[in-house]
């Protein structure tokens, strides 16, 4: 059952990759959720190298305070990335969902790094 929807994932990012690329004028926002975490790395295609992570693994977001939520946490990652891409003169980017439903978690992403500034 796993194995089944991972693939059905990888397939719905394969499609989703195929028209969406990051460029350094607007580089691409991807996210990861695990059962337990969440990852956010801003990367530029053309160059292939990442700009800017944020992780709900760092000992700044565990030490932040006890979330009420995985939702809350993916929030706050996504506030916490925006804040590093603004820093590093990254204002624009492309999201991408990585296959992933933009429901819950995904969501509570992109709408934390709309609040930290980012605009896509």
């Amino acid at each position: 059952m796993l194995a089944l929807k991972k693939q059905g994932r990888l397939k719905r990012k394969k499609r989703i990759r195929k028209n969406l690329c990051g460029t350094s004028a607007r580089p691409r926002l991807c996210v990861f959720r695990s059962s337990k975490h969440i990852y956010a790395q801003i990367i530029d295609d053309t160059r292939g190298c990442t700009l800017v992570a944020a992780t709900s693994v760092e000992k700044v977001v565990r030490d932040h305070h006890k979330f009420e939520s995985k939702v809350a946490m993916a929030n706050y990652v996504g506030t916490l990335i925006a804040i590093r891409a603004v820093k590093k003169g990254i204002e624009k980017v492309v999201f991408d969902r990585n296959g992933f439903l933009y429901h819950g978690r995904v969501k509570a992403v992109s709408d934390g790094a709309r609040e930290g500034g980012l605009d896509f």
